[in-house]
């Protein structure tokens, strides 16, 4: 049986995943998380994520002990489906429907499909993810509307009483670095920094003051702007 207390983080190693991840370790008793393979262009957050878990583990003894397994699902097929500018090499820019090239239809829908076969698995009742619709490129499927819809298929298709758990919804990209000071104080920023990757282009040279990245790719302005705003506003801590 699944249970309440046991969760699923859907877990990319960039930002907010990492936010999320540091979320669901302070509240549940058992945490797992899952990183999707679905021939990104930014693969190097495949990498990344690893390190960002190895150093949770290391610096954050209480967390350690809540933090079971890491799975790897592959859905390579599904991304060559996309055909988008995070699956292939492209300028980044709007589509006719006005929507950023970066969106892959139905990413989050099939990520969270397969999270919750893997939960029902492993008797995890919550389903974590970083979607978000305060600042966010204007996928559709970071609603939370999509997510509650999807959350009901998912408990009548499964016979389930998942709960998706999207913390970062209503939440600024400042307010997400202010609740990850928060959750696990500069020890935690100082590994979101260093480690966590979130650039679509796949950078990892250059060290900004809000981490590596490309600098011009939608997540790294989204990210930076976020940065900025918290700094300029004191760096003030966002209760989880």
């Amino acid at each position: 049986m699944i249970r309440p207390d046991r969760a699923l983080v859907l877990f990319s190693g960039g930002q907010d995943s990492t936010a999320c991840l540091a979320w669901a370790l302070d509240r549940f008793a058992h945490v797992e998380t899952v990183g999707f393979d679905y021939g990104q262009r930014h693969s190097v957050e495949m990498r990344q994520r690893t390190l960002v878990l190895a150093r949770i583990r290391e610096r954050f003894p209480a967390w350690a002990e809540r933090l079971g397994p890491d799975h790897r699902l592959d859905l390579t097929a599904f991304g060559a489906i996309g055909d988008t500018a995070l699956t292939s090499d492209r300028a980044f820019e709007m589509d006719a429907r006005g929507l950023p090239n970066t969106f892959v239809p139905g990413r989050n829908l099939v990520f969270l499909t397969w999270a919750a076969a893997l939960a029902d698995r492993r008797g995890l009742g919550r389903l974590v993810g970083g979607m978000c619709e305060t600042d966010f490129s204007g996928y559709p499927d970071c609603r939370r509307d999509t997510l509650d819809a999807l959350q009901s298929a998912l408990n009548l298709g499964m016979d389930q009483t998942f709960v998706i758990d999207t913390p970062l919804m209503r939440l600024t990209k400042a307010e997400t670095w202010a609740l990850t000071l928060g959750l696990g104080g500069p020890t935690l920023v100082d590994i979101v920094l260093e480690d966590t990757h979130t650039c679509y282009a796949g950078e990892r040279g250059e060290r900004h003051p809000w981490g590596h990245g490309c600098g011009a790719c939608p997540a790294c302005e989204l990210r930076a702007r976020g940065w900025r705003e918290w700094e300029a506003a004191g760096r003030p801590a966002l209760s989880a």
